[in-house]
């Protein structure tokens, strides 16, 4: 095992927990991503480590959003009216999130859910800072629209 993965193992892991998190709103579900993206990040550490935050946080959001279609899915659209606030406004926030290009959700989710700077998001997407930045724009301006005016999106 790679002592640097060793060194990093805390902090990439809750970059991958807060991604879950994030989209998902549930700790066990959250750390099974968060787990699981480390388990990768680990058979890859050596490809990936220059920009591991990033990574992590991006794989884990996407086995989070994998969670999510699995879970719809499943569900019968019948059963059961969901009355806590918190999670409406989670599932509001995950359809309009999957609803937005790929791209713009990627920019949207690392820089704002995960918290990584431009210049990491850029790394974990491939990109200039430039596209994350536009990108990021054009993804808070959809959810501005889609999720309405009770919603506080605010860009940094």
């Amino acid at each position: 095992m790679d002592v640097g993965f060793v060194d990093r193992f805390d902090g990439l892991y809750a970059v991958g927990y807060r991604a879950g998190y994030a989209v998902l709103g549930r700790r066990a579900d959250a750390e099974d991503c968060a787990q699981e993206a480390m388990a990768r990040a680990l058979a890859r550490w050596d490809r990936v480590h220059e920009y591991a935050p990033a990574w992590v946080a991006r794989v884990a959001t996407n086995l989070a959003l994998d969670r999510v279609r699995r879970l719809n899915r499943r569900l019968d659209p019948v059963v059961g009216v969901v009355d806590d606030p918190v999670a409406i406004r989670r599932h509001d926030l995950v359809t309009a999130l999957r609803a937005l290009p790929k791209r713009q959700r990627e920019a949207v989710v690392l820089r704002y859910l995960v918290d990584l700077s431009e210049a990491q998001t850029a790394l974990a997407m491939g990109c200039a800072t430039g596209t994350v930045k536009s990108a990021a724009a054009r993804g808070l301006d959809h959810l501005r629209r889609a999720l309405g005016p009770t919603w506080a999106l605010e860009e940094r």
